[in-house]
């Protein structure tokens, strides 16, 4: 068993989850974030599935919203996101490589060649690592390669994945033990 950071509240479990939530827990352990959600239950019925459809697949694809997701994590430097999500993005097919390149191990622009995603990945940066409106010339990058209704989906993805460093940092939330040998196996620091 690792050291694991204290979290700052209690995560809820079956037998102190509110009788609102205790759904969440039916298939076992739902995970540090959506334990912490279940101590506020009618936030948690109405964000839960909110974030479960903004950082699915849509019409995107997985691996362009693995982009999105690891690369504003690393970008805001939430641990709990880039370890979990560095997993996420290898099962999704993502390169050792690339994923080193998110999470800003070396420089994403060496590691990815698609103008699409090089497109996409100085959009995120502006976003989750700017102040104001993205740059014309990122923006228009970014139209060349995606619909409107794509950079909306993505432009949420990285806003809430933005909410959720947040929440997953100033909480203190643990990564999990198998997570943490994944990465250990594949030579992935958890602390960047």
């Amino acid at each position: 068993m690792r050291n694991k950071p204290v979290t700052q509240v209690e995560l809820l479990d079956p037998t102190t989850a509110p009788l609102l939530v205790e759904d969440l827990f039916a298939g076992g352990d739902p995970g540090p974030i959506a334990a912490a959600f279940a101590q506020v239950p009618e936030l948690a019925l109405v964000a839960l599935p909110f974030l479960g459809a903004s950082l699915g697949a849509g019409s995107t694809g997985a691996r362009v919203k693995e982009l999105a997701i690891l690369r504003t994590s690393a970008v805001l430097a939430c641990r709990y996101c880039v370890a979990a999500h560095t997993t996420v993005a290898l099962d999704v097919g993502l390169t050792d490589a690339e994923v080193r390149g998110l999470r800003g191990e070396v420089q994403w622009a060496d590691e990815f060649d698609d103008p699409a995603e090089l497109a996409l990945l100085a959009w995120i940066d502006e976003v989750a690592g700017g102040r104001g409106a993205v740059s014309a010339a990122v923006t228009e990058a970014a139209k060349a390669h995606f619909e409107d209704y794509e950079l909306v989906e993505l432009t949420n993805t990285i806003g809430v994945t933005m909410l959720l460093n947040r929440f997953c940092s100033a909480l203190k939330l643990p990564v999990g033990d198998d997570t943490l040998a994944r990465l250990a196996s594949g030579g992935f620091e958890v602390d960047l």
